[in-house]
Protein backbone atom coordinates (compact mmCIF):
# COMPACT_ATOMS: atom_id res chain seq x y z
CA UNK A 1 0.00 0.00 0.00
CA UNK A 2 1.51 3.73 -1.06
CA UNK A 3 1.86 6.25 1.29
CA UNK A 4 -0.83 8.11 -0.15
CA UNK A 5 -3.28 5.54 0.36
CA UNK A 6 -2.54 4.84 3.65
CA UNK A 7 -2.68 8.65 4.79
CA UNK A 8 -6.26 8.44 2.65
CA UNK A 9 -7.15 5.65 4.57
CA UNK A 10 -6.69 7.60 7.74
CA UNK A 11 -8.53 10.57 6.54
CA UNK A 12 -11.50 7.87 5.64
CA UNK A 13 -11.04 6.14 9.18
CA UNK A 14 -10.77 9.67 11.24
CA UNK A 15 -14.09 10.84 9.82
CA UNK A 16 -15.70 7.37 10.35
CA UNK A 17 -15.18 7.82 14.56
CA UNK A 18 -17.79 8.60 15.91
CA UNK A 19 -17.11 11.44 17.84
CA UNK A 20 -16.39 13.13 14.49
CA UNK A 21 -19.59 12.24 12.87
CA UNK A 22 -21.64 13.62 16.31
CA UNK A 23 -20.04 16.69 15.98
CA UNK A 24 -20.80 17.50 12.75
CA UNK A 25 -24.72 16.32 13.35
CA UNK A 26 -24.66 18.98 15.99
CA UNK A 27 -23.67 21.27 13.16
CA UNK A 28 -25.37 20.11 10.08
CA UNK A 29 -27.98 17.39 11.46
CA UNK A 30 -29.28 15.33 8.68
CA UNK A 31 -26.74 16.75 6.27
CA UNK A 32 -23.70 15.85 8.31
CA UNK A 33 -23.50 12.39 6.39
CA UNK A 34 -23.57 13.95 2.91
CA UNK A 35 -20.88 16.68 4.23
CA UNK A 36 -18.62 13.85 5.85
CA UNK A 37 -18.71 11.99 2.37
CA UNK A 38 -18.00 15.25 0.22
CA UNK A 39 -15.15 15.78 2.07
CA UNK A 40 -13.74 12.19 1.76
CA UNK A 41 -14.36 12.20 -1.89
CA UNK A 42 -12.54 15.56 -2.03
CA UNK A 43 -9.32 14.24 -0.37
CA UNK A 44 -9.43 10.85 -2.24
CA UNK A 45 -9.76 12.93 -5.68
CA UNK A 46 -6.45 15.21 -4.88
CA UNK A 47 -3.30 13.71 -4.67
CA UNK A 48 -1.68 16.26 -2.18
CA UNK A 49 -4.91 16.74 0.05
CA UNK A 50 -4.65 12.96 0.13
CA UNK A 51 -1.58 13.25 2.50
CA UNK A 52 -2.65 16.13 4.51
CA UNK A 53 -3.04 15.49 8.46
CA UNK A 54 -6.71 14.33 9.19
CA UNK A 55 -6.78 16.73 12.08
CA UNK A 56 -6.16 19.91 9.74
CA UNK A 57 -8.70 18.43 7.49
CA UNK A 58 -11.05 18.18 9.88
CA UNK A 59 -10.97 21.83 11.14
CA UNK A 60 -10.87 23.44 7.99
CA UNK A 61 -14.16 21.10 7.40
CA UNK A 62 -15.63 21.87 10.11
CA UNK A 63 -15.34 26.11 9.82
CA UNK A 64 -16.95 25.50 6.51
CA UNK A 65 -19.49 23.81 8.17
CA UNK A 66 -19.86 26.39 10.88
CA UNK A 67 -20.25 28.83 8.17
CA UNK A 68 -22.77 26.51 6.72
CA UNK A 69 -20.67 26.34 3.29
CA UNK A 70 -20.74 23.58 1.64
CA UNK A 71 -17.25 22.19 0.09
CA UNK A 72 -17.89 21.19 -3.51
CA UNK A 73 -15.62 22.80 -6.27
CA UNK A 74 -17.92 22.68 -8.46
CA UNK A 75 -20.54 24.95 -6.15
CA UNK A 76 -17.18 27.49 -5.55
CA UNK A 77 -18.19 28.43 -1.92
CA UNK A 78 -15.91 26.69 0.14
CA UNK A 79 -12.26 24.79 -0.57
CA UNK A 80 -9.97 22.80 1.62
CA UNK A 81 -6.66 23.25 -0.25
CA UNK A 82 -3.46 21.40 0.49
CA UNK A 83 -0.42 23.53 1.48
CA UNK A 84 3.26 21.94 2.66
CA UNK A 85 4.93 23.66 5.54
CA UNK A 86 8.25 23.67 6.21
CA UNK A 87 8.70 20.58 7.67
CA UNK A 88 7.32 18.42 4.61
CA UNK A 89 3.93 17.74 6.26
CA UNK A 90 0.92 18.85 4.32
CA UNK A 91 -1.52 20.22 6.38
CA UNK A 92 -5.06 21.18 4.75
CA UNK A 93 -6.13 24.96 4.02
CA UNK A 94 -9.37 26.90 4.41
CA UNK A 95 -10.31 28.78 1.34
CA UNK A 96 -13.19 31.05 0.91
CA UNK A 97 -15.04 31.38 -2.71
CA UNK A 98 -16.83 33.82 -3.71
CA UNK A 99 -20.27 33.05 -3.71
CA UNK A 100 -19.60 31.77 -0.01
CA UNK A 101 -18.74 35.78 0.55
CA UNK A 102 -21.87 36.42 -1.44
CA UNK A 103 -23.99 34.25 0.96
CA UNK A 104 -22.18 35.77 4.44
CA UNK A 105 -22.88 39.04 3.32
CA UNK A 106 -26.28 38.43 1.99
CA UNK A 107 -27.11 36.74 5.55
CA UNK A 108 -26.61 40.08 7.79
CA UNK A 109 -29.48 41.59 6.05
CA UNK A 110 -27.91 44.92 5.18
CA UNK A 111 -27.10 44.45 1.10
CA UNK A 112 -29.54 45.44 -1.59
CA UNK A 113 -27.54 44.40 -3.77
CA UNK A 114 -24.17 42.60 -4.52
CA UNK A 115 -22.73 41.32 -7.33
CA UNK A 116 -18.75 40.99 -8.76
CA UNK A 117 -18.54 39.55 -12.39
CA UNK A 118 -15.44 38.90 -15.44
CA UNK A 119 -15.09 41.73 -17.51
CA UNK A 120 -14.73 41.06 -21.10
CA UNK A 121 -12.66 42.82 -23.78
CA UNK A 122 -15.31 43.59 -25.74
CA UNK A 123 -17.35 45.33 -23.32
CA UNK A 124 -14.77 47.17 -21.24
CA UNK A 125 -13.57 50.75 -22.41
CA UNK A 126 -12.21 52.41 -19.06
CA UNK A 127 -12.31 52.65 -15.41
CA UNK A 128 -11.36 56.09 -13.50
CA UNK A 129 -9.70 54.90 -9.98
CA UNK A 130 -10.17 58.12 -7.98
CA UNK A 131 -13.87 58.89 -8.86
CA UNK A 132 -14.47 54.78 -9.53
CA UNK A 133 -16.71 55.35 -12.83
CA UNK A 134 -16.34 52.53 -15.20
CA UNK A 135 -16.88 52.54 -18.38
CA UNK A 136 -18.49 49.14 -19.67
CA UNK A 137 -21.21 47.85 -21.61
CA UNK A 138 -22.76 44.84 -19.50
CA UNK A 139 -26.02 44.98 -21.48
CA UNK A 140 -23.99 42.98 -24.60
CA UNK A 141 -22.43 39.71 -24.02
CA UNK A 142 -19.14 39.38 -23.47
CA UNK A 143 -16.95 37.84 -26.06
CA UNK A 144 -13.17 37.89 -26.35
CA UNK A 145 -10.92 37.40 -23.79
CA UNK A 146 -11.76 38.44 -19.87
CA UNK A 147 -9.66 41.66 -19.09
CA UNK A 148 -10.59 42.75 -15.32
CA UNK A 149 -13.14 41.78 -12.86
CA UNK A 150 -15.85 43.92 -11.15
CA UNK A 151 -17.57 44.23 -8.00
CA UNK A 152 -20.53 46.68 -7.03
CA UNK A 153 -22.73 46.54 -4.17
CA UNK A 154 -25.59 48.74 -2.69
CA UNK A 155 -26.64 48.94 0.44
CA UNK A 156 -30.05 49.47 2.59
CA UNK A 157 -28.81 52.82 3.56
CA UNK A 158 -28.17 53.92 -0.10
CA UNK A 159 -24.46 53.56 0.39
CA UNK A 160 -22.80 52.12 -3.06
CA UNK A 161 -19.42 51.16 -4.46
CA UNK A 162 -17.92 50.25 -7.24
CA UNK A 163 -14.01 48.83 -8.05
CA UNK A 164 -12.63 47.18 -11.00
CA UNK A 165 -9.27 44.97 -10.70
CA UNK A 166 -7.34 44.39 -14.05
CA UNK A 167 -6.10 40.62 -14.74
CA UNK A 168 -3.11 41.43 -14.36
CA UNK A 169 -3.74 42.76 -10.51
CA UNK A 170 -5.11 39.78 -9.80
CA UNK A 171 -2.72 37.58 -11.19
CA UNK A 172 0.00 40.04 -9.29
CA UNK A 173 -2.02 39.99 -6.44
CA UNK A 174 -2.66 35.71 -5.72
CA UNK A 175 1.13 35.34 -6.46
CA UNK A 176 2.39 37.56 -3.36
CA UNK A 177 -0.08 36.48 -1.47
CA UNK A 178 -1.15 32.85 -1.73
CA UNK A 179 1.64 30.05 -1.58
CA UNK A 180 -0.94 27.85 -2.75
CA UNK A 181 -0.92 30.05 -5.88
CA UNK A 182 0.33 26.94 -8.22
CA UNK A 183 -1.57 24.25 -6.48
CA UNK A 184 -5.22 25.42 -5.44
CA UNK A 185 -8.10 26.84 -6.60
CA UNK A 186 -5.65 29.68 -8.59
CA UNK A 187 -4.39 27.61 -10.67
CA UNK A 188 -7.93 25.01 -11.01
CA UNK A 189 -10.39 28.25 -11.00
CA UNK A 190 -8.42 31.55 -11.46
CA UNK A 191 -11.61 33.33 -12.79
CA UNK A 192 -13.33 32.32 -9.70
CA UNK A 193 -10.15 33.09 -7.31
CA UNK A 194 -9.99 36.61 -8.52
CA UNK A 195 -13.38 37.73 -8.05
CA UNK A 196 -13.22 36.51 -4.69
CA UNK A 197 -10.37 38.28 -4.07
CA UNK A 198 -12.19 41.85 -5.47
CA UNK A 199 -15.10 40.67 -3.44
CA UNK A 200 -13.40 40.05 -0.35
CA UNK A 201 -11.47 42.99 -0.59
CA UNK A 202 -14.68 45.10 -1.55
CA UNK A 203 -16.55 43.97 1.45
CA UNK A 204 -13.58 44.05 3.95
CA UNK A 205 -13.20 47.95 3.10
CA UNK A 206 -16.39 49.17 2.43
CA UNK A 207 -19.18 46.67 3.26
CA UNK A 208 -21.01 45.91 6.63
CA UNK A 209 -19.60 42.91 8.38
CA UNK A 210 -21.05 40.82 10.58
CA UNK A 211 -19.52 38.99 13.19
CA UNK A 212 -19.88 35.60 10.95
CA UNK A 213 -18.85 37.08 7.79
CA UNK A 214 -15.54 38.29 10.56
CA UNK A 215 -14.95 34.76 11.27
CA UNK A 216 -14.71 33.91 7.80
CA UNK A 217 -12.36 36.82 6.85
CA UNK A 218 -10.26 35.79 9.73
CA UNK A 219 -10.35 31.96 9.03
CA UNK A 220 -9.53 32.66 5.25
CA UNK A 221 -6.36 31.50 3.52
CA UNK A 222 -5.33 29.75 7.11
CA UNK A 223 -4.50 26.78 8.54
CA UNK A 224 -7.10 26.09 11.71
CA UNK A 225 -5.11 24.72 15.03
CA UNK A 226 -8.75 24.53 16.39
CA UNK A 227 -11.88 23.32 15.14
CA UNK A 228 -13.57 27.39 16.16
CA UNK A 229 -11.46 29.26 14.46
CA UNK A 230 -9.57 30.71 17.70
CA UNK A 231 -5.97 30.03 16.80
CA UNK A 232 -4.42 30.26 13.15
CA UNK A 233 -1.92 29.99 11.16
CA UNK A 234 -1.59 32.91 7.80
CA UNK A 235 0.58 30.44 5.92
CA UNK A 236 -0.47 32.84 2.95
CA UNK A 237 0.81 36.04 4.33
CA UNK A 238 4.48 35.06 5.35
CA UNK A 239 7.79 36.23 4.12
CA UNK A 240 5.93 38.83 1.89
CA UNK A 241 8.54 41.69 0.31
CA UNK A 242 6.92 44.88 0.82
CA UNK A 243 7.96 47.01 -1.57
CA UNK A 244 9.92 50.32 -0.73
CA UNK A 245 8.17 53.12 -3.14
CA UNK A 246 5.11 51.09 -1.55
CA UNK A 247 6.05 51.85 1.48
CA UNK A 248 6.85 55.23 1.06
CA UNK A 249 3.98 56.37 -0.83
CA UNK A 250 1.26 54.55 2.10
CA UNK A 251 3.71 56.88 4.37
CA UNK A 252 2.82 60.37 2.50
CA UNK A 253 -0.70 59.37 1.69
CA UNK A 254 -1.50 58.93 5.90
CA UNK A 255 0.60 61.89 6.57
CA UNK A 256 -1.53 63.98 3.99
CA UNK A 257 -3.49 66.83 5.80
CA UNK A 258 -5.13 68.54 2.93
CA UNK A 259 -6.24 68.11 -0.66
CA UNK A 260 -3.51 69.80 -1.82
CA UNK A 261 -0.99 67.78 0.29
CA UNK A 262 -2.27 64.77 -1.13
CA UNK A 263 -2.73 64.96 -4.84
CA UNK A 264 0.74 65.55 -5.84
CA UNK A 265 1.21 62.14 -5.25
CA UNK A 266 -2.28 60.64 -7.52
CA UNK A 267 0.81 60.34 -10.69
CA UNK A 268 3.43 58.13 -8.26
CA UNK A 269 0.56 56.20 -6.96
CA UNK A 270 -0.63 55.60 -10.54
CA UNK A 271 2.39 54.62 -11.89
CA UNK A 272 3.18 52.37 -8.81
CA UNK A 273 0.11 49.90 -9.76
CA UNK A 274 -0.17 49.26 -6.08
CA UNK A 275 -4.05 48.07 -5.13
CA UNK A 276 -3.24 48.61 -1.96
CA UNK A 277 -1.79 51.97 -2.05
CA UNK A 278 -4.13 53.26 -4.80
CA UNK A 279 -6.85 52.23 -2.02
CA UNK A 280 -5.01 53.93 0.93
CA UNK A 281 -4.95 56.99 -1.27
CA UNK A 282 -8.81 56.57 -2.44
CA UNK A 283 -9.60 56.18 0.97
CA UNK A 284 -7.51 59.30 2.34
CA UNK A 285 -8.83 61.71 -0.33
CA UNK A 286 -11.90 61.21 0.45
CA UNK A 287 -11.73 62.31 4.52
CA UNK A 288 -10.35 65.36 3.25
CA UNK A 289 -12.98 65.93 0.39
CA UNK A 290 -15.31 68.52 1.66
CA UNK A 291 -18.25 67.43 2.02
CA UNK A 292 -21.40 69.50 1.23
Amino acid sequence: MTQVATTQNNIKLFFEKDSVKNRFKEMLGKRSNQFISSIIQITANNSYLSKADPISVYNSAMMAATLDLPINQNLGFAWVVPYKNRSGVFEAQFQLGWRGIVQLALRTGQYKAINVIDVYENQFKSFNYLTEELDADFSIQGTGKIVGYACYLEMISGFKKTTYWTVEQAQSHGRKYSKTFNNGPWKTDFDAMAKKTVLKNTISKWGILSIEMQTAIKVDQAILKDDQGNEVEYVDHEEIKVNPESERLMTLIADASSLEELEPYQEAVNALNDEEVRGAYQDRYMDLAPTE
